[in-house]
């Protein structure tokens, strides 16, 4: 598959477009903080997710139905790997009190720096696969891994929250002192009782977690999509969507995710299949349509048994 600079440049001017649009700079509306209403986190969400379709439809025409194909099962696996991160977004903002209005533009930082640090991984990954091959057992080993934290790890994930919400009102005040009042949408502010120094506010020390928390993700989602594709364009892109359609997913799925309690079994089904595949994959090929069925039917049930059998509603921040 060989992807030419326009197609790049074509994926960026979409991409830029329709990220302006969704930030509200093209609109009046958008320049004020409100708390993001269910309905238009919904519509936002089905946007997000049309246009990763209208982009696999791009995909196809340029270069054909099985680069089509690899592309929305990446897309939908990263989408789905990625429901865990609002779990744990979930737990930070409801341990540092941040209001719903405020939660937006944390969320918006938190994933303009997942996408720059996403960027350096696929790379550095890709470079690993391309010159050792042998780094492909510890790339399944760290998925397979993923799936165990998934299912055994909840309790730690929340006291690593809990603590990460303490160190940072340690450590980050070494560099710069913490105030525990909000100013608007503002990381930093200056305090005339400080002399005017700048201190940081709740939302900075909410977005230091986000960044962090989402590298261990990051150390999760990206060997597994490698598992379904090398090709680069392919592997930022499918991972570009599914992150910018995070920030709207997290505000429908926020007060309803914890009543899911077997989607996290389904998102290690998932993870445990690709990890298999990119450790068996010289032996056994398996059609990319095969792993689209997995990542289908995993959701599927996983999410029809917890409406069955729904858990203790969890309220969010």
């Amino acid at each position: 598959m060989h992807v030419r600079l326009w197609a790049w440049a074509l994926f960026g001017v979409l991409v830029l477009s329709a990220l302006a649009f969704d930030l509200g700079l093209l609109t009046r509306s958008g320049r004020q903080q409100h708390e993001l209403s269910l309905r238009a986190a919904t519509a936002r969400s089905v946007g997000w997710a049309l246009l990763s379709l209208l982009f696999g439809v791009g995909v196809l025409v340029m270069f054909g139905k099985p680069a089509a194909l690899t592309f929305v099962t990446a897309y939908l696996l990263e989408q789905s790997l990625s429901i865990d991160n609002i779990f744990v977004f979930v737990l930070i903002f409801s341990e540092l009190k941040i209001p719903p209005a405020l939660q937006r533009s944390v969320l918006l930082w938190g994933v303009l720096g997942a996408l720059v640090m996403r960027g350096l991984l696929i790379a550095a990954g890709l470079f690993l696969l391309n010159e050792f091959h042998w780094v492909v057992y510890p790339f399944a080993a760290l998925i397979i891994f993923a799936a165990v934290r998934l299912l055994w790890g909840k309790k730690k994930e929340q006291d690593l929250v809990v603590a990460a919400c303490s160190v940072c009102n340690s450590w980050v005040a070494r560099f710069i002192p913490i105030t525990p009042q909000y100013h608007g949408g503002r990381f930093v502010v200056r305090q005339a009782e400080r002399g005017k120094r700048l201190v940081a506010t709740p939302l900075l020390v909410a977005l230091i977690i986000v960044e962090t928390t989402d590298i261990v993700f990051a150390l999760d989602s990206v060997p597994a999509v490698l598992a379904v594709t090398q090709e680069p364009f392919l592997v930022y892109t499918s991972n570009v969507f599914a992150m910018l359609g995070l920030r709207s997913l997290y505000f429908v799925l926020a007060g309803v995710v914890e009543r899911f309690r077997f989607l996290r079994v389904g998102l290690a089904s998932i993870l445990i299949f690709f990890g298999a595949r990119l450790l068996f994959g010289d032996v056994v090929e398996v059609p990319t349509a095969v792993s689209l069925g997995v990542i289908a039917a995993a959701l599927t049930l996983s999410i029809a048994v917890s409406i069955k059998w729904p858990g203790a509603r969890t309220s969010p921040a």
